[in-house]
């Protein structure tokens, strides 16, 4: 019988140099719902081509897209955190909607009309880490109705989120803020090397939090304590904690969202973006986030952003009302649960 040896070199050209053109296969086949949802968006794109091809395949409908979805998108990754820990958080857009007013008023009430550029410069820095500071604290106020007091996070956030919505429109007297200047403008509407700046800030924050959940301690300490909390205590994880640090970074992301909605519109508003804690929650669960928590993955929720970023693009342009596309986004989601349910009943069969 012949039989061969096995070298280094035999062994790099079998494993190496194919596994380079493997690796995303077997990544894809490993995760089947990120194939699905790759399929389905590719699906997406070819309808939406098909039906509005003079205005869904030109130049200027992705442009719009890549400044309108990093908003929701960014909110969307928070969500992914909050339920890979088993919660969710339900006052992202309050947060949102309450840091961005406090920037807004900075920006609109305490600049000198007679400041030069620098010292514009100066006050939005200020507006902006204002912003992310307050963003952070509601976090931690939830973190700590949560983990401390032992609010189930549904409830929590649902409480908070009023409370923030109340704080906002306390401050706002109901009515609207706008009049920024127009450096602060150009983080929502501007753009680098014609990319623009909500696109470049999304995917910055996709590519760090996927190095965060992949390559860090909390990465795995926050999977751990979404399968199963109380093997993530007895495995000496203090779960307290770990949640205190994910709901911190879920107003942190919601603070830069809401800074990113207030320098496209150009106005700032307690009740803007409502329809975005549906999408972001749409956007989890379809990217291939467990709602009990344990799984998740930035790959699948930014291919669920695309998804429902063409999809809603789409039916703007088939002329489909707002109170529609609400209906659709709720009868989605069920689908999705759905499936979901039974697609891993049907996996724990097998593996039985």
């Amino acid at each position: 019988m012949d039989k061969r040896v096995e070298t280094p070199s035999t062994r790099e050209n079998e494993t190496v140099i194919p596994g380079r053109f493997a690796n995303f296969r077997n990544y894809l086949s490993h995760d089947r719902n990120l194939l699905r949802l790759l399929g389905i968006t590719l699906a997406i794109f070819a309808v939406m081509s098909a039906l509005k091809p003079e205005l869904f395949l030109t130049v200027r409908n992705f442009s719009s897209m890549s400044f309108q979805f990093p908003e929701y998108g960014i909110l969307a990754v928070g969500m992914m955190l909050t339920m890979i820990t088993g919660g969710i958080d339900l006052s992202m857009v309050g947060i949102a909607n309450l840091s961005a007013i406090l920037a807004s008023l900075v920006l609109t009430r305490l600049i000198p009309e007679s400041a030069a550029g620098g010292t514009v410069g100066l006050f939005i820095l200020a507006a902006v880490a204002l912003s992310i500071l307050t963003g952070v604290a509601c976090g931690l106020l939830n973190g700590i109705f949560i983990a401390r007091i032992g609010i189930t996070p549904i409830l929590a956030t649902l409480g908070t989120m009023q409370l923030f919505t109340g704080i906002a429109i306390v401050l706002t007297k109901g009515a609207a803020i706008y009049g920024f200047p127009d450096a602060f403008i150009w983080i929502g509407n501007g753009s680098v090397w014609g990319i623009p700046v909500p696109l470049l800030i999304f995917a910055v924050i996709a590519a760090l939090f996927a190095l965060i959940l992949n390559q860090t301690a909390y990465g795995n300490k926050a999977y751990l304590l979404g399968t199963n909390a109380t093997a993530a205590r007895f495995s000496g994880i203090h779960n307290a904690r770990v949640l205190l640090w994910t709901y911190a970074l879920s107003g942190l992301l919601s603070a830069l969202a809401g800074l990113i909605m207030v320098a496209r519109t150009n106005s700032a508003k307690a009740d803007y973006g409502t329809s975005y804690t549906l999408q972001a929650i749409l956007i989890a669960v379809l990217g291939g986030v467990n709602p009990n928590g344990g799984f998740g993955t930035i790959a699948g929720v930014s291919l669920a952003i695309l998804s429902l970023q063409f999809l809603s693009s789409g039916f703007n342009m088939l002329r489909f009302s707002n109170f529609f596309k609400q209906f659709i986004w709720g009868a989605v989601l069920i689908l999705v649960m759905v499936i979901n349910y039974y697609s891993n009943k049907k996996r724990s069969r097998s593996t039985d």
